[in-house]
């Protein structure tokens, strides 16, 4: 079973390695527009995942990816360069984690600055009526998973891909699952509401190891985050290793959480390029002790993401957890740890972590929510104690 808990509700994070874009061709192949520079280069695409939220598989089922030098540009404008896949494919990214890709190919395309870039999908419905779909991990019910309105021209993302003439740009597209699938109230419907980000494929990330029984959970996440935001995340396997990668070069948190369990901080964690940062050993795997538990809910317009932040008394913020509301009724509920994080610096390998409890953050949150369209709103918990149930003032926006 693969869940990613309340933590995050992250269901599934889909990358799509922008370089050599798919080698199919397809309708509006060309480009009749001016280039930043002449001849041609090539964009390539792949697809990765992070972890689930209560699914045992997110199916998505990819018909084209398209590209246009403009951010404006309408879906009939003259312009687009696109790869079809033909047959379309049908993915499930749950398939995808711990580095993994599924390249989706590659085509030539006029040299210049890209700034949109549209994922078709194909409809779920008549003779594909799980096109696109989520597999419940409470009763193994395929569901189908309904996509937003205008979906025939593609799920429209800015982006910034320059093609150089002669050259391979090569990036990769995550498409977050556990941000983009919605609950819709008791109606049983999910929807498709993609949160997605475009970055290049980078050679570089971190790896390492957590205990047996965190992994045999099925709950685990590792993260990377920068300033509290999550940067990269994926499940653990069923040995305990991880792999974050694709990530730029630079200095991040990584953080790990799991179900009743105390959240884990390395704070320091330096990613240098073309390389993959070794964290531990599997011989001295991250170990997250049993942690009570306090739950705390409320409700915020539909289409509101709210995370659970936890400030560590070194003034670093990491994120704990994180979901879309519930999109017909606004609600949303976090289970989280009330035990001190367990806080160290990284260490150069093959040294040993050395984790010290933060007592002075234990059950403090703040929780952010933000919605298109609006600036982030946070509002600041009182400290959570052992099986309390808390509920927080409403966020309203404006």
């Amino acid at each position: 079973m693969k869940y990613l808990t309340p933590l995050r509700v992250r269901l599934f994070t889909l990358i799509l390695a922008t370089g050599l874009l798919g080698a199919c061709g397809g309708g509006g192949g060309g480009y009749s527009g001016s280039s930043d520079a002449g001849g041609t280069g090539t964009l390539r695409l792949a697809l990765t995942d992070a972890p689930s939220c209560g699914y045992d598989a997110v199916n998505v089922t990819v018909q084209k990816v398209r590209v246009h030098q403009s951010s404006t540009a309408a879906d009939g404008d003259a312009g687009w360069s696109e790869v079809v896949l033909n047959p379309a494919r049908r993915v499930n990214l749950l398939s995808l984690g711990n580095g993994v890709l599924s390249e989706l190919g590659q085509t030539y395309l006029p040299a210049g600055r890209y700034t949109q870039m549209r994922l078709v999908l194909a409809d779920s419905g008549g003779a594909t009526p799980m096109a696109n779909s989520v597999v419940l991990s409470s009763d193994q019910t395929e569901v189908s998973l309904k996509t937003p309105s205008g979906q025939q021209t593609g799920l429209k993302t800015t982006v910034g891909i320059t093609v150089a003439a002669n050259q391979l740009a090569d990036f990769v597209l995550d498409f977050d699952a556990c941000k983009s699938v919605v609950v819709a109230g008791n109606s049983g419907q999910y929807l498709l509401k993609p949160v997605v980000s475009v970055i290049p494929r980078y050679v570089s990330g971190a790896a390492g190891y957590v205990d047996a029984a965190t992994a045999a959970s099925g709950t685990a996440q590792v993260s990377l985050q920068q300033a509290g935001v999550v940067v990269k995340a994926t499940a653990p396997d069923s040995t305990g290793r991880f792999l974050l990668q694709p990530v730029a070069p630079g200095s991040y948190t990584l953080v790990v959480t799991a179900n009743g369990r105390t959240t884990l901080v390395v704070t320091g964690v330096v990613v240098s390029s073309d390389t993959v940062t070794p964290l531990n050993a599997i011989g001295t795997p991250l170990t997250l002790p049993v942690s009570a538990t306090a739950r705390v809910s409320g409700s915020a317009p539909a289409g509101t993401f709210v995370r659970a932040l936890q400030p560590l008394s070194g003034g670093a913020t990491v994120e704990v957890a994180g979901r879309f509301v519930d999109d017909a009724s606004g609600a949303y509920a976090f289970t989280l740890p009330v035990a001190a994080p367990l806080v160290a610096p990284a260490v150069a390998a093959p040294g040993v972590l050395a984790f010290v409890s933060d007592t002075a953050a234990a059950g403090k949150y703040v929780l952010d929510a933000s919605v298109s369209g609006f600036a982030s709103k946070q509002l600041a918990l009182p400290s959570v104690t052992a099986g309390a149930n808390l509920t927080a003032a409403a966020f309203v926006f404006p």
